[in-house]
């Protein structure tokens, strides 16, 4: 997701303090792990190349969750609205990615 410039300070602050936290007491959560995406270049077929990925997000977290039923759980439903996140910062989050993956 991506947040603008002038509310990136309390982003990293909410999602770091509190997010993270009350979504990582909720049954079945396994881990939490956020990262920010950076320059990409790789070699392919014997040449070094820029990988460009129109419209990536600037932030990703990956979730790891013992089913997809935790997502609509009780708890889930609590702990994502729970602090400022939903009060503060959610309003101002766009480019949001919600993709459900399993491990092969």
């Amino acid at each position: 997701m991506d947040i603008p410039t002038d509310k990136e300070q309390l982003f990293n602050e909410v999602y770091d303090e509190e997010h993270v936290p009350y979504l990582s007491e909720v049954p079945g959560v396994i881990s939490i792990a956020r990262f920010t995406s950076q320059p990409l270049r790789m070699v392919i077929g014997g040449e070094e190349r820029e990988i460009v990925i129109q419209d990536q997000p600037k932030h990703t977290a990956v979730y790891e969750i013992e089913s997809p039923e935790i997502l609509t759980s009780t708890g889930w439903s609590e702990a994502v609205d729970k602090g400022r996140w939903a009060t503060e910062v959610r309003e101002h989050t766009f480019n949001r990615r919600h993709v459900l993956l399993r491990k092969s």
